[in-house]
């Protein structure tokens, strides 16, 4: 099995289980991150006996709190270039596993986090949990993902309320705009993610991987042609 330093990969029961483990800085995402959870996602993808993914953050803090400013505030053109291949390549593979992502989320879920919540397929979330973009407050724009995805789940006026406010809204409150599926008690947080996995590995598996290819093909032109304009 691959080695991983900044997250925690494992498999049982037909469930392979990411956790971004940098719970220090609230699971803020670096390079190394970024190219670990590709790799991962790789994994769960090609095994066999998986049936879903689900990613997570360490400790109770935060799924993910966005890119690690302080990889960032060393970046060049070069370096971002380069890096933007990495994030293409990680939220690819998200969309392209024929397996179904759910996404666990206690904390903070903004910026790249939050994108990387729109590339899982569901999320579950405890009720402490809080979802945003924060790239113009930082003087960064988020076409990672959220530029096109977010009008998707939300609806357009809601998605330009929260790319240009960078407000942060509570898990109730994504529920109700539609950016997630289901907020629960912290505490149960583990049983309803776990219940909501075995719901799914009860289904037809090429059934479900045929549906997310198929709901999936929807949206391709517009996340693809960000990366790959005319």
């Amino acid at each position: 099995m691959t080695k991983f330093e900044d997250i925690l990969y494992e498999s049982a029961d037909g469930i392979a289980t990411i956790t971004i483990n940098r719970p220090e800085v609230r699971n803020a995402v670096r390079p190394k991150t970024y190219e670990e959870l590709t790799a991962a996602m790789k994994i769960a993808g090609e095994d066999p006996t998986v049936g879903v993914v689900v990613l997570t953050g360490a400790g109770d803090k935060a799924f993910c709190s966005g890119g690690d400013v302080r990889d960032q505030s060393k970046r060049t053109p070069n370096v971002g270039r380069t890096h933007m291949r990495r994030l293409y390549a990680l939220s690819s593979m998200m969309r392209m596993i024929d397996k179904p992502i759910i996404a666990k989320v206690r904390g903070f879920c903004v910026g790249g986090g939050n994108e990387i919540n729109l590339f899982c397929d569901l999320t579950i979330a405890s009720e402490d949990a809080k979802f945003g973009q924060v790239g113009p407050r930082v003087g960064s724009i988020p076409i990672w993902g959220a530029c096109q995805l977010l009008a998707r789940y939300v609806g357009e006026r809601k998605a330009r309320e929260i790319l240009y406010t960078c407000r942060l809204y509570s898990a109730q409150e994504a529920v109700d705009m539609g950016l997630i599926n289901e907020v629960c008690k912290a505490e149960d947080l583990d049983k309803v993610v776990r219940d909501l996995c075995e719901t799914i590995l009860d289904k037809s598996p090429q059934s479900i991987r045929i549906a997310k290819i198929a709901l999936n093909a929807g949206s391709d032109q517009d996340f693809y042609a960000s990366y790959f304009p005319n």
